[in-house]
């Protein structure tokens, strides 16, 4: 009986080259990626870690769900190593006490605001992505910093986020773009997407919708670090619990008033 010859082992796909990579694995990167500080969420990103020279978007139902603890081993380390980190349009001021707490070193921070001032995170829709963008391009292009953290206006047009994902590529570092939630239906260049949900006082969810590899159907959960006091930590958390929301009372409609 004549046997079947033997099928070649299947060749790495980035031996080809190294942006290429198989629907069934993760990505590989040339440049090594920046470790997250999560284990649980390194071991769900190509490369063990946030992409350099590429966008990470990161989509929030609504700012203050932990974001800046999400990122802050990554931005501390950039800090430590004496790189910079520039914010560009965030919606309040940063709390330096509260990012020196995370470990940050906030002599490394550069904050930009539009023309308004403080207040330009307001004044976006009436002036407009072309302020914000062509910062953001400026800034990746200088070689100067170790990361960009930018609050997006919307709506973005998708070629706008092509543009950035072109002048990322030229920042050997992480580029984080901060959008609303509700982009995750709209397609974007950027080859990290990740929806944020609040899941607890210091936890956060995180959904990989979009990545170097295959789908994740499930959420990562991830224990972040505690802000709050012991005694306002418990009070959270029982005002959370299952129990507690069975127990609170519906809200009542006052009735109309009609007129004779």
């Amino acid at each position: 009986m004549a046997l079947s010859p033997e099928l070649p082992a299947p060749v790495a796909a980035e031996t080809w080259h190294p942006a290429l990579w198989r629907a069934s694995q993760l990505g590989h990167r040339a440049q090594a990626a920046l470790p997250s500080g999560f284990a649980a969420l390194d071991a769900e990103l190509p490369g063990g870690g946030w992409p350099r020279r590429a966008l990470a978007e990161l989509l929030l139902p609504h700012a203050g769900v932990g974001e800046m603890r999400l990122l802050a081993p990554a931005l501390a380390a950039l800090t430590r190593a004496g790189q910079r980190v520039l914010w560009v349009d965030p919606p309040a001021a940063p709390c330096a006490p509260a990012l020196e707490q995370l470990g940050l070193d906030v002599r490394r921070l550069v904050v930009v605001h539009g023309r308004d001032g403080p207040r330009g995170a307001r004044a976006r829709r009436l002036l407009g992505a072309a302020d914000v963008l062509w910062a953001l391009e400026q800034a990746l292009a200088s070689g100067e910093l170790g990361a960009v953290l930018a609050w997006l206006p919307e709506p973005l047009r998708a070629d706008a986020l092509r543009r950035l994902q072109l002048a990322a590529q030229a920042h050997d570092g992480p580029v984080f773009v901060f959008r609303e939630l509700a982009a995750r239906l709209r397609p974007s260049a950027a080859p990290l997407r990740l929806a944020l949900h609040a899941a607890g006082p210091d936890a956060l969810s995180v959904h990989v919708l979009k990545r170097r590899g295959p789908a994740l159907e499930r959420s990562v959960r991830l224990e972040l670090a505690p802000v709050l006091p012991p005694s306002a930590r418990r009070r959270a958390e029982a005002a959370s619990s299952p129990a507690a929301v069975a127990r609170a009372p519906e809200p009542t409609v006052p009735a109309a008033r009609h007129r004779a």
